[in-house]
């Protein structure tokens, strides 16, 4: 790609505006008034962008000025975030979900000049001295209280309501945002996303699950919602706290679905096992879903063929495997995996998830936890052979911001193309057809004196039981001499008399298989700590300490 070539990814917005004016962008939920949505088409929506762009801009946020984000779904932090893109600034986007002490170290590197939020995020950066000695420009979403600045109502007070702002002319190398891990694995890390990262990620999108401009999203993790606009999808923000989806209310998502007809959803792997729980029970059917996307986690088999009851025969649910790094990666539907791979995954194969997707090259290297200084075709191993997932391709980042340690660990550089292979740190193999099967995460794995334990694949077998939720598979003790312990998570409702029962059946069902075979402690928790972005990554450390201290 031609590097003088604006791909600034808010040039879709105003593209769209053109293409489809009157067309709704989107529908946000309203509380307290006469009706439950405020409508916003795209024309307004690309409008309202270019005011809130120009005052900004006259505030100092220009191009290249890193600007944390703090604003809840909705029209405002629509707006904000594509008016950043057009001035060509750096959103800073973190995961509230991810703890105090985290936030503070993200904020930290992210070394900040401009911080917008609500007051809530205001008072927080003042309790916790968020990025102090970086932030200049301070800018409120609501009322401003005593952290000085200005409101985004006085900021855009001098602006004309018809304001022109033409989108920054970034190019496909320069950095749009910087979008924080998870940290399920360790410390978050800012991954630097380019325009051209973010422009691959929507075209990959659009070709991958055939979305066309015209359709209607409920996205309920919002950093998807970003992409509706640019896809030409009209987007309803659900009513919902987006910090718990897996306390979502199936009655007002599915009330969403039938009354704005949405054609696309995305949710996280435990949000779509509530909504399939209540919609069976209440014989609920969406036939104006044309596809139903879950990332985050592997969904089970089982939810997703209870899920798959309630839309059209042939419909399906989409299972995109990626990180914050690379999405998508791969990706599979609902059809294949409950006619194929299902079966596979109970008896201990992994978690098929797909071929890589067109734009990626995927393979597969020996597992190590050193650094690889360069790529080399040795590294790649053969089918059937499990190891370390790496990638390239144009929605892969290219480094982590302010750690160049740890983006010279997840980096492989190829000098001769000027490229790189970005490692997952997932554990996984290629099968005979070119599908990736995924083995859990490299800093889980067990490292026992007899040999390596997989998480996926040892905790699929005895996730079999029905009376079993799920379980996690940790090691206890210096890597290599490894105590392999499973924890496990019973099923909603059951009764305490009968864990000892369970716990007889499961070790059975452990003896059948040679790779639980040598799992011989077993550990009942009350509920796993998991992430709040998905409620479905399970923090293995914790449930590590927990175990040695239950076994000690």
């Amino acid at each position: 790609m031609n590097q003088t070539v604006s791909t600034n990814v808010a040039a879709h917005l105003p593209k769209m505006a053109q293409l489809q004016p009157e067309t709704p962008a989107i529908h946000i939920p309203r509380k307290g008034f006469g009706q439950p949505y405020d409508h916003y088409s795209f024309a307004q929506l690309d409008q309202a962008t270019n005011c809130m762009a120009a005052a900004l801009d006259a505030l100092g946020i220009k191009r290249g000025v890193r600007t944390v984000l703090m604003v809840p779904p909705g029209f405002d932090f629509f707006a904000l975030t594509f008016a950043l893109f057009k001035i060509g600034a750096v959103p800073v986007l973190v995961d509230p979900g991810m703890g105090l002490k985290n936030l503070k170290t993200c904020l930290a590197e992210a070394a900040p000049q401009a911080f917008i939020g609500v007051p809530k995020a205001h008072l927080a950066r003042l309790l916790f001295g968020w990025s102090k000695p970086t932030i200049k420009i301070l800018l409120t979403v609501g009322r401003r209280l005593g952290w000085g600045g200005t409101t985004l109502e006085q900021a855009l007070a001098t602006i004309p309501a018809d304001q022109s702002y033409p989108a920054a002319h970034t190019t496909r190398d320069e950095t749009a945002a910087i979008l924080f891990t998870s940290g399920s694995t360790g410390v978050p890390k800012g991954a630097l996303y380019s325009h051209g990262n973010f422009t691959a990620q929507v075209e990959a999108l659009r070709e991958l699950y055939a979305i066309r401009p015209g359709e209607i999203d409920l996205p309920t993790f919002p950093l998807f919602a970003l992409f509706a606009p640019a896809l030409g999808m009209t987007s309803v923000i659900p009513e919902m706290d987006f910090t718990r989806p897996a306390a979502v209310d199936p009655v007002k998502i599915f009330a969403a679905i039938e009354t704005f007809q949405i054609t696309t959803m995305f949710g996280s792997p435990a949000l779509i096992n509530r909504l399939s729980h209540y919609g069976v029970t209440h014989n609920v059917t969406l036939p104006s879903l044309k596809r139903v996307i879950s990332a985050g986690a592997p969904v089970a088999a089982e939810v997703l063929e209870r899920f798959t009851t309630l839309l059209t025969p042939g419909v399906e649910v989409y299972t995109p495997y990626g990180a914050t790094e690379a999405l998508p990666v791969c990706s599979i539907g609902s059809t294949e995996i409950l006619a194929s791979t299902r079966l596979a995954t109970t008896q201990g194969r992994g978690v098929c998830v797909g071929p890589p997707v067109a734009s990626i090259i995927a393979e597969i290297i020996p597992i190590t936890d050193e650094l690889l200084p360069c790529w080399d075709d040795t590294l790649k191993l053969g089918t059937d052979e499990i190891g370390e997932i790496v990638v390239r391709g144009p929605q892969v980042t290219q480094s982590y911001f302010n750690r160049p340690q740890s983006t010279a660990l997840a980096k492989i550089p190829i000098p001769e193309e000027d490229s790189f292979f970005h490692r997952m740190g997932d554990l996984g193999y290629r099968d005979e057809q070119g599908r990736i099967w995924f083995c859990g995460r490299k800093a889980h794995r067990v490292v026992t004196a007899a040999g390596t334990l997989f998480t996926i694949p040892c905790e699929a077998i005895f996730n079999t039981h029905p009376q079993v939720f799920r379980t996690a598979l940790v090691g206890i003790g210096t890597p290599g001499r490894q105590q392999p312990v499973l924890c496990i998570e019973l099923a909603p409702g059951t009764q305490r008399s009968a864990q000892i029962r369970i716990l007889a059946e499961l070790r059975v069902i452990g003896s059948e298989h040679p790779i639980t075979r040598p799992i011989d402690d077993l550990l009942i928790h009350p509920a796993f700590p998991v992430d709040i972005r998905h409620n479905a990554k399970i923090f293995r450390e914790k449930l590590a300490l927990w175990a040695a201290e239950r076994l000690s």
